[in-house]
């Protein structure tokens, strides 16, 4: 168990935010123009997948902010 503070932590959560905009700020871009015509029950499926898919790689991320390790 950790007993200190450590940077990681601060400097992952920093890191989450940024690439969870740049995500948004992607699907905005790219995909949302795509899907705009389709009607709302044609776009939920989409935002859902979409709202999952950023948190598969969060796992692995907690782990190295927590531990220092990727795995």
């Amino acid at each position: 168990m950790r007993k200190e503070p450590t940077w990681r932590i601060p400097a992952g959560l920093l890191l989450l935010l940024i690439g969870l905009a740049v995500y948004a700020a992607l699907v905005a871009r790219y995909i949302a123009p795509w899907i705009a015509p389709w009607p709302a029950l044609g776009q939920m499926p989409v935002y859902v997948v979409l709202g999952v898919v950023w948190l598969l790689p969060l796992r692995r991320f907690l782990i190295w902010m927590e531990t220092g390790r990727w795995g």
